[in-house]
């Protein structure tokens, strides 16, 4: 399934996902993070559309994790029970700022 990602940019970058966040689409989400983090240190995921990610989805949120952790914020909003339950079982859950 593709990845389908909606924008509203403004002091802070909300990116609303639709789909899959896989080994396919996840360079498609690190290209829209890139450019959000052109315009803002501050960014929202919402997931609420994300049924499945995967390892290589959970690479794009650390990369932006380590790069926003000192200056900016980084949320992940409304994950389903699936994909909460792969940040709880990777230990993501302790490291990501995530509002159900």
């Amino acid at each position: 399934m593709a990845l389908e990602i909606k924008k509203e940019i403004g002091e802070e970058a909300v990116l609303t996902l639709e789909g899959n966040v896989d080994t396919l689409t996840s360079p498609t989400l690190e290209k829209a993070i890139v450019e959000a983090l052109g315009y803002t240190t501050s960014v929202v995921l919402d997931f609420s559309k994300v049924d499945y990610i995967s390892s290589a989805g959970l690479r794009v949120l650390l990369m932006v994790q380590k790069k926003l952790a000192k200056e900016g914020k980084f949320l992940i909003k409304h994950p389903c029970p699936s994909v909460k339950e792969v940040f709880d079982i990777t230990g993501f859950s302790d490291i990501l700022t995530i509002e159900e």
